[in-house]
């Protein structure tokens, strides 16, 4: 039987998220699928919404704006950091994205926006966020919460 996606389902599927000028940003199509959980936090909710009642054989193209999606650009993520606080080893360029350790121990990316010889501007908002995404997966297999 082939069991829709719903709440804490066992999800196996391709997934493919692109720009809408066909920039793909992930995809698995060409490599081992991804298995999660529903609500686990593996995808963002508004991704995890376009799944919910798909079966097993399944396909499913989304075209989500950027509040369904990754968020919107915040410019109170955007922060300037003093360029001795960086290792001298690292090279730092408009780009570059670099793991940044939270108080709370978490790891959070940052993109490095600019920067001169005082000062790193780094963005602490998704790559993705403020974009609209082209969301596209074919589901592998459902197993159903508790099962």
């Amino acid at each position: 039987m082939k069991y829709p996606i719903s709440p804490e389902s066992t999800v196996t599927l391709h997934l493919s998220l692109a720009l809408e000028d066909g920039t793909v940003a992930e995809s698995t199509f060409e490599d081992e699928p991804l298995t999660f959980t529903m609500g686990d936090g593996t995808l963002v909710a508004g991704l995890e919404l376009g799944l919910y009642g798909l079966r097993a054989g399944a396909t499913q193209r989304l075209v989500l704006e950027p509040q369904q999606a990754f968020g919107l650009h915040d410019p109170d993520k955007l922060h300037a950091l003093a360029r001795k606080e960086f290792s001298a080893e690292l090279e730092l360029q408009p780009g570059v994205i670099i793991g940044f350790d939270t108080p709370s121990g978490e790891e959070l990316p940052g993109t490095i926006v600019s920067l001169d010889d005082e000062t790193v501007s780094v963005d602490f908002n998704h790559p993705l966020a403020g974009r609209v995404v082209v969301f596209e997966v074919e589901i592998l297999a459902v197993v159903p919460a508790g099962a």
